[in-house]
Formats: structure tokens, C-alpha cells, sequence
């Protein structure tokens, strides 16, 4: 766990199953953060089985205990972290949700129904995104051409990267608003 100032926009940071908080879009969203003057909580976990059979529960315990009572100003979260979004909902948080697994009942009925303070990015090539089951929510939903869950275009690189920065640009923007 990061700290900032005490006065500092608080942030919270939430991994994947298996795309940590050192992976770029996690790394680069934690160093907008930073950059920003924000207060960054990134909690680490590890997702098991018994992570799998409640994902909402495992999520919602670890967002609890570090944050210890308090509350965020916005959550940016990668695929399995975005089964916060039911917490962020009964919380009234924004968030940027990257990659979220709109397969699943809960995470698309909790997306569709926040507000404009939030977006939602995925790739067309990823089948776990499927922006037109959740028409009715209020969020911004962002297709990236061409991208997997990585958010990545395999087998080029330099796309993937100029790719990643447009959704950087998404973060940043969500940061700064939080300010």
C-alpha cells in the first residue's frame, strides 16, 4: 500500500486474477495516480478457488480491509477487480473499469446501473466484452479495435502500446476529475 497527503484525492487500485499491479495498465494508471498527488491503495491478493466460487464477496472483503472504513474518490480496476463494482455502486465511487467481465450477471447488472461518472473499456477481440448486453447504463463504454482482455493487439506490439496510452488518457482524466 501507497500513501500520499492526508488532503490528497483518495484512489484506490484493483489487479486482475492474473494481470497484477505491475502490469502496465495497472503500473501507468498507479503513476497517474501518483503524479496526480493522490492517495493510491493497491491491494494485492491472490485468486483461488474459493476466490472464483465468490468473486463479489473476495473482492469486496479486500477493498474493505484496505481501505479501513474510508472511501475512495475512484476506483480504477482490471477484469477480476472490476467485481467491485457492486461495492462501488452501493457506495456511490466512480471507477474506471478495464476490461470487465461482462459474462458474468452481476458485473454487467451492477454496470448498467452507475451513473456517467464512470467508464468501461474493452476490446472488440475480447469475448469476455459485450458492451450491447448493458445498453441501459449510464457509463461511457469504450471498444478498443482490435484488442484481447489484455487490452493488447497480439502480435504487435506498437499498436498495443499506442492503444494502451489512449486508455491511459481515459485514467488520467477520471484522475483528474476525482481531484
Amino acid at each position: 500500500m501507497e500513501t500520499g497527503p492526508a488532503h490528497a484525492p483518495l484512489v484506490l487500485v484493483l489487479a486482475g486474477a492474473g494481470y497484477g499491479q505491475q502490469a502496465p495498465l495497472l503500473w501507468w494508471s498507479a503513476a497517474v495516480t501518483r503524479q496526480a498527488d493522490c492517495e493510491l491503495i493497491a491491494p494485492a491478493w491472490t485468486v483461488d478457488d474459493a476466490a472464483r466460487a465468490d468473486p463479489v464477496g473476495f473482492v469486496t472483503q479486500h477493498v474493505e480491509t484496505a481501505l479501513g472504513g474510508r472511501r475512495p474518490d475512484l476506483v480504477i480496476a482490471k477484469s477480476f477487480g472490476c467485481f467491485a463494482l457492486p461495492w462501488a455502486v452501493a457506495n456511490d465511487v466512480p471507477g474506471v473499469w478495464l476490461t470487465p467481465v461482462l459474462t458474468d450477471d452481476v458485473v454487467r447488472d451492477a454496470l448498467a446501473a452507475v451513473g456517467v461518472a464512470h467508464v468501461a473499456v474493452g476490446g472488440s477481440a475480447d469475448p469476455m466484452w459485450q458492451p450491447g448486453r448493458v445498453a441501459r447504463t449510464e457509463a461511457r463504454l469504450v471498444t478498443v479495435d482490435g484488442a484481447d482482455h489484455a487490452l493488447e493487439v497480439p502480435g504487435d506490439w506498437r499498436r498495443s502500446q499506442r492503444l494502451q496510452a489512449d486508455v491511459l488518457d481515459i485514467v488520467d482524466r477520471a484522475v483528474r476529475a476525482a481531484l
